[in-house]
C-alpha cells in the first residue's frame, strides 16, 4: 500500500513508529494562531478563522490554544520523536505563523534537526486587508534535517518563496493548505520515498505526496477528519487507478 493514515494523537503514535523509518517529514501542526492574548488563543478554531461573513461548517479542532512558552514545548517533543523516526539527512519541513516563528526554529534545534532555513508561502493579495498596515499575506515553512544532508544528483533546486492562493470556500479543514503548494514542497523527498505527516488534516500533504510519486504515513486525532482523509486519498488511488488503465 503506498499510503497509510491513522486516526491518532501525533505524539503517542510517532512513539510506536521503529527508528530510522521515513525519508521526509512535511506537516502542519496547530500553531496557536488567531490571537494576541490567550482569551483569543483559547476561542474555538472556527471562530478565530473564519470570517463572520463568511457561512462554512468546518469541524473545530484541538491543539490551538498553547501560548508560545507551551507551543516551544509541546513542539520540541513530537519533533525529538520525528528525528528519531527519520533516516539519515531526511528533511523537516514545519509550518507557522509570525507569532510562532521565533519558537518554532528554537523547537526545530532544541528536538536535534540541523535548522538550515525558511520557506515562504506567499498567499498573494487576496488576504484580508487592514488599512493602514502590511498585508498578512506570508506563512512560514522552517526546514531542517537530521544531520548532514547530501547533495543527491537528480534532483532540482527547489524555490524559497512559493505563490499559491489560499484554498478559500474549497478548503474542507480550516487550516487546509493549497495542493498545489503542498505537491511542491514534498518535492524535497526523494522519489518513492515515505512522507509523514502527524498532523494530517484533511490529507493534502498524502495526496501531494502520491501525486508526486512519493508514499505517505499519516496521523490524525480528529475522527471526522481523519475519515475524510482516507475517502479522499482513496479517491486519489481511484484516480490513479484509472489513469492507468487508459
Amino acid at each position: 500500500m503506498t499510503w497509510t493514515l491513522l486516526t491518532a494523537e501525533a505524539f503517542g503514535a510517532l512513539r510506536s513508529l521503529p527508528d530510522d523509518h521515513v525519508d521526509a517529514v512535511i506537516c502542519d501542526p496547530p500553531y496557536s494562531s488567531g490571537g494576541a492574548f490567550r482569551g483569543d488563543r483559547t476561542r474555538s478554531t472556527t471562530s478565530k478563522y473564519v470570517g463572520n461573513s463568511v457561512a462554512l461548517e468546518r469541524p473545530d479542532f484541538l491543539g490551538d490554544t498553547r501560548d508560545q512558552r507551551g507551543h516551544l514545548t509541546w513542539s520540541s517533543l513530537w519533533l525529538t520523536e520525528c528525528l528519531r523516526v527519520s533516516k539519515a539527512g531526511a528533511p523537516v519541513c514545519v509550518f507557522t505563523d509570525w507569532r510562532q516563528l521565533p519558537v518554532t526554529t528554537d523547537a526545530l534545534q532544541a528536538a536535534g534537526w540541523v535548522w538550515r532555513g525558511i520557506v515562504v508561502w506567499d498567499k498573494t493579495e487576496g488576504v484580508r486587508p487592514v488599512l493602514g498596515r502590511y498585508r498578512p499575506q506570508a506563512e512560514f515553512v522552517v526546514w531542517g534535517s537530521k544531520g548532514p544532508m547530501p547533495v543527491k544528483p537528480g534532483l532540482p533546486a527547489l524555490p524559497g518563496v512559493y505563490r499559491f492562493v489560499s484554498n478559500g470556500r474549497r478548503k474542507t479543514h480550516i487550516a487546509e493548505k493549497p495542493l498545489e503548494l503542498m505537491r511542491a514542497l514534498v518535492r524535497i523527498c526523494p522519489p518513492g520515498g515515505v512522507v509523514l505527516d502527524p498532523f494530517a488534516g484533511s490529507g493534502t500533504t498524502g495526496v501531494a505526496a502520491l501525486a508526486e510519486g512519493r508514499r505517505f504515513l499519516g496521523f490524525e486525532l480528529h475522527p471526522g477528519i481523519a475519515e475524510a482523509a482516507r475517502e479522499r486519498l482513496r479517491g486519489n488511488d481511484e484516480r490513479a487507478g484509472l489513469e492507468s488503465s487508459l
